[in-house]
């Protein structure tokens, strides 16, 4: 007989205490020490992968990825239903600080929060930047 899970698909990774060391050393050279506030590696269910900040954060990161997971299946959604295959990034700006989050690959977002000093441009740029050094380190 089979299991209760039958009908359901698990994403499946597996990544080594190396690979999650330099993840994190990436996280904070690229984002934290461009002014970042904090940032988060997560997979698509919501689960942390790697958090760095820049220790002045006290954001309840737990519920923040949960949400953070639910609003990206909620916006790729509504990509679908206007006919796009996806929407990679999003972005919400608020008075004192802003959540941009970028779809790293089928499995990961990253998840960036940053206030007035760092600029949306700066921020792309360096999530891009990011983003291929830790699919480069997926990729091995």
């Amino acid at each position: 007989m089979g299991s209760n899970y039958d009908d359901i698909s698990f994403s499946e990774y597996t990544l080594g205490q190396e690979q999650l060391d330099q993840i994190e050393a990436i996280l904070h050279e690229d984002l934290v020490e461009s002014g970042v506030n904090s940032v988060l590696l997560i997979d698509m269910a919501g689960n942390i992968i790697a958090n760095r900040d820049n220790g002045l954060c006290d954001h309840d990161v737990y519920s923040l990825a949960a949400l953070a997971s639910a609003n990206f299946a909620a916006v790729d959604t509504m990509a679908k239903l206007v006919g796009e295959q996806e929407f990679s990034l999003l972005f919400h700006k608020g008075e004192n600080e802003n959540i941009h989050f970028s779809k790293i690959n089928p499995e990961f977002l990253l998840i960036s929060i940053f206030g007035k000093n760092v600029t949306l441009g700066l921020l792309r740029l360096k999530v891009t930047e990011a983003i291929e050094k830790i699919n480069g380190l997926l990729e091995k």
